[in-house]
C-alpha cells in the first residue's frame, strides 16, 4: 500500500484506530461499549420510526437508517462517541422531498448528498464549522423545533386533514379548520405519553424518559381500542408488501436488503424517472441535506468533545457521514446523521469507542426482526407527544432566549431572520441568508472598527515640529474594501492643503484589493497634485499585497520608510527639496 492510500485508510477509520488500535483495547472497554450500545439501541428504535413517519417516509426506512448508516458512519468517522442514524434536524428538509419525488427521489438525493460530503472531507472543509456563527445555527434549530411540533398537532389530536398544504401558514390554517374533529382517546393518549415524558426525569432513573412513556401510551390505546375507540397505530396507517407478495400491516420483520435507489416507489407510489431534469430539481435538496449533516454531525462531535476531553477529526467524520449516506440509501435509510441526544446518552452510558455506536444499530437491528408486531401497536399519537419534546429539546429556546437578551443587535436580528425564515419558507434559505447576513453585518461592524486619526501635533508620535503643509495620519484596524472608501476619503479631506502626507500604518494588520485601490487612488491624486506621500512602518501583509501589485516608490511622489521616525528624520531634508522645487517653479 502507498503512503497516501495508507493515511487515507486511516483517516476514514480514524475514531475507531484512535480508540481501539493508539488507546489498548480492553474486554473491559468492550463491557461499557456493549451496555452503552444496548442502552442507545433502545432509545433509538422508537425514535427512528417516530422521525421517519414526520419525514414522510413508513418507520422501517427510519430504523434501516439506523441500523446501516448508525454502523457504517461509526465504523468509518472521525467522532468516538457519535451515533448516527435519523435525526429532527432532517424533518422539514426531507418531508417535501418524500411528498414531491417519493422515497426514489429521497433515496437518490440522500447519495447526492453523500458524495458531497466526501467532497468536503477531501477538500478538508471540516473546519469551516467554525465559521457558522451561533445565531444561524440558533435560528435554524428554532425554526425546525417548531415546524416539527406543529407537524405532529395532526396525530396529536387526532385531526382529520385529508392533505397536509406544502406552505407554513397554510398548515397553520389547516389545522385550525379541523380542530372541531379532536379525536378525544387519541388526545388523552398523546396528553399521557406526553405528561410521562415530562415527569419521568424528576425520577432520576436511568431509565430514559421516552420508553415508559411510549409504554404507557400503548397501554392506554390497547385498552381503549378494545372498547371501541379506534386509535390510530402504526399497523393501521402503514402496510407493506414483500417481494414474495406476502402483505401485512406495520413493518416487516425483514433485514434490510439491497436494492437500487431509483427502483423503490415515487410520489403517491407511481414509478419514479430519474433523468437529467429529475437530477437538477434533486441537487438543491442534496446540498442542502449535505450542509445541515455536515453541521449537525461536527456540532454534535464538538459538544462531546467538550463532555469527555477528547478530540474528533472533523474530516475524517465528514469522511465517515458522507460514506454512510452513500450506501444507506441502497438498503432503504434515508439521510443519517449524528445525533446530539442519543450521542449524549451514548457517553452517560460510558461508552468508550466507535464499537458502542455500532452495537447499537445491531441492537435496533434484532428489534425489528424481534419486536416488528409489537411496534405495529404504537399509536401515532403517541409518537407525536414523543416527536413534540423532540422538537422542544432540538430547539435549545434557553439558549435562544439568553442571545436575544444578551446579544448585540445584529445578532438578535441574524436570528430572527433564520428563524423566521425556517419556519416561512425552508432551512435552506434561512441558512444561506442567515450567513450572507451574519457576513455583511460583521463586515459593518470590522469596518466601523477601522479609524483615522490626525497625529501630527501628537508628541507620543511625532516630537519634532513639522511645517505647516504636512500631515501625519495613523491608521487603525484592517484596511479592507468595506472601509478603505471612508478611510481614504477622511484622508482626502484632512490634507486638501498640504504638501506632504506620512501614512503611518504599523495598526493595518490586512491591505485587500479595495484597500489596495483606494490607495492607488490616493497615490494618483498626490502625483497630480505634486504632493509627496511617504508610507512607513508596513506589516507583512500590506507589504505582500504592495509587492504583488509592484507598487514602487516614485521619485518626488512616493517613498517608504521602515518606522515612523526614520520618515521624521528626513523631514528636513524633504521640506528642503519641496521649498527648492517650490522657488523653481516660481522662477
Amino acid at each position: 500500500m502507498s503512503h497516501s492510500a495508507h493515511l487515507f485508510s486511516l483517516r476514514i477509520a480514524h475514531a475507531l484506530t484512535e480508540a481501539c488500535v493508539k488507546d489498548k483495547y480492553s474486554f473491559k472497554r468492550f463491557g461499557q461499549d456493549l451496555l452503552a450500545g444496548l442502552t442507545v439501541g433502545i432509545i433509538a428504535i422508537p425514535l427512528a420510526m417516530a422521525l421517519a413517519i414526520a419525514s414522510g417516509v413508513a418507520p422501517q426506512y427510519g430504523l434501516y437508517t439506523a441500523i446501516v448508516g448508525g454502523f457504517i458512519i461509526a465504523m468509518s468517522g472521525g467522532s468516538r462517541y457519535s451515533v448516527s442514524g435519523p435525526t429532527a434536524a432532517f424533518v422539514v428538509l426531507l418531508y417535501p422531498i418524500a411528498q414531491q419525488f417519493g422515497l426514489a427521489g429521497l433515496l437518490i438525493a440522500t447519495v447526492m448528498s453523500g458524495m458531497i460530503l466526501v467532497g468536503m472531507a477531501t477538500l478538508r472543509l471540516g473546519r469551516l464549522i467554525l465559521y457558522i456563527p451561533e445565531s444561524v445555527t440558533l435560528g435554524f434549530t428554532a425554526g425546525i423545533g417548531v415546524v416539527i411540533a406543529t407537524l405532529q398537532l395532526k396525530d396529536f389530536f387526532g385531526l382529520e386533514i385529508a392533505h397536509m398544504p406544502e406552505q407554513y401558514l397554510a398548515k397553520l390554517m389547516a389545522l385550525a379548520q379541523a380542530l372541531p374533529s379532536v379525536h378525544l382517546p387519541s388526545l388523552l393518549v398523546a396528553s399521557a405519553t406526553l405528561a410521562t415524558m415530562l415527569l419521568w426525569p424528576k425520577l432520576k432513573t436511568p431509565v430514559p424518559a421516552h420508553l415508559p412513556a411510549i409504554i404507557l401510551g400503548t397501554i392506554l390505546a390497547l385498552v381503549l381500542n378494545a372498547m371501541g375507540a379506534d386509535i390510530e397505530t402504526i399497523g393501521t396507517r402503514f402496510h407493506y408488501q414483500l417481494s414474495d407478495g406476502t402483505t401485512g400491516m406495520g413493518i416487516p420483520a425483514v433485514l434490510p436488503s439491497f436494492e437500487w435507489p431509483w427502483l423503490q416507489a415515487g410520489a403517491n407510489g407511481q414509478a419514479f424517472q430519474f433523468n437529467l431534469a429529475t437530477f437538477q430539481a434533486l441537487l438543491p435538496a442534496a446540498f442542502a441535506i449535505a450542509m445541515l449533516g455536515a453541521i449537525e454531525s461536527l456540532l454534535c462531535a464538538v459538544v462531546l468533545d467538550g463532555m469527555t476531553g477528547k478530540r474528533h477529526s472533523a474530516n475524517s467524520e465528514l469522511l465517515g457521514q458522507g460514506i454512510g449516506n452513500i450506501i444507506t440509501p441502497f438498503f432503504g435509510g434515508i439521510p443519517a446523521t449524528a445525533a446530539i441526544a442519543r450521542s449524549a446518552a451514548n457517553v452517560k452510558a460510558g461508552a468508550q469507542s466507535p464499537i458502542a455506536a455500532m452495537i447499537h444499530a445491531i441492537v435496533v437491528l434484532f428489534g425489528l426482526v424481534a419486536l416488528a408486531g409489537v411496534l405495529a401497536y404504537l399509536p401515532m399519537s403517541a409518537m407525536a407527544a414523543l416527536l413534540l419534546v423532540v422538537a422542544w429539546n432540538m430547539s435549545e429556546a434557553h439558549k435562544a432566549l439568553h442571545l436575544v437578551k444578551t446579544a448585540p443587535t445584529s445578532d438578535i436580528m441574524v436570528f430572527v431572520s433564520c428563524f423566521s425564515l425556517t419556519v416561512i419558507f425552508d432551512m435552506v434559505i434561512a441558512i444561506s441568508v442567515g450567513i450572507i447576513l451574519a457576513a455583511l453585518l460583521f463586515m459593518k461592524e470590522i469596518a466601523e472598527m477601522t479609524r483615522l486619526y490626525d497625529i501630527s501635533t501628537n508628541k507620543r508620535y511625532v516630537d519634532q515640529e513639522l511645517p505647516a503643509d504636512w500631515a501625519v495620519l495613523k491608521i487603525n484596524g484592517p484596511l479592507f474594501f468595506a472601509a478603505a472608501d471612508r478611510i481614504f476619503s477622511e484622508i482626502a479631506s484632512l490634507t486638501e492643503d498640504k504638501q506632504v502626507i506620512v501614512l503611518y500604518l504599523d495598526g493595518v494588520s490586512i491591505l485587500d484589493a479595495g484597500g489596495l485601490a483606494a490607495l492607488t487612488k490616493l497615490i494618483e491624486k498626490c502625483k497630480a497634485n505634486k504632493t509627496k506621500l511617504i508610507i512607513a512602518d508596513l506589516q507583512f501583509q500590506p507589504i505582500r499585497t504592495l509587492a504583488r501589485a509592484k507598487i514602487q516608490p516614485i521619485e518626488g511622489v512616493l517613498k517608504f520608510y521602515s518606522t515612523l521616525r526614520e520618515a521624521m528624520a528626513e523631514a528636513p531634508v524633504i521640506t528642503q527639496q519641496t521649498e527648492i522645487t517650490a522657488d523653481k517653479q516660481t522662477q
